[in-house]
């Protein structure tokens, strides 16, 4: 892979591990990308880990990747994903810290 200015984006649309749905991140429902995020993992053959941890890796990867650029409502609704993750992969209540 050739190193540059957009080197995050080539891995976001070419992950050796998933094949992502097109515009997963740019979504506005939590649900929706976690589902397609967890698809993904699922159905992936060349994965490392296992289906929540390279799902939720993904994530955390464009999140960081995104950085500063990431306005908060984009971050929220991201954050928000996670949690969706946690829970289709029974690794945490659904509610659990919600105020």
């Amino acid at each position: 892979m050739k190193k540059g200015k957009n080197w995050s984006k080539r891995v976001t649309e070419k992950s050796n591990a998933l094949d992502l749905e097109p515009g997963i991140f740019t979504g506005n429902n939590p649900k929706s990308i976690a589902k397609s995020l967890a698809r993904s993992a699922l159905e992936s053959k060349r994965r490392k880990n296992t289906p929540y941890q390279s799902a939720m890796s993904m994530l955390n990867f464009y999140i960081n990747r995104a950085g500063k650029n990431l306005n908060s409502q984009r971050r929220q609704i991201l954050e928000r994903a996670k949690k969706e993750l946690r829970f289709l992969f029974k690794k945490e209540d659904k509610n659990k810290g919600d105020i």
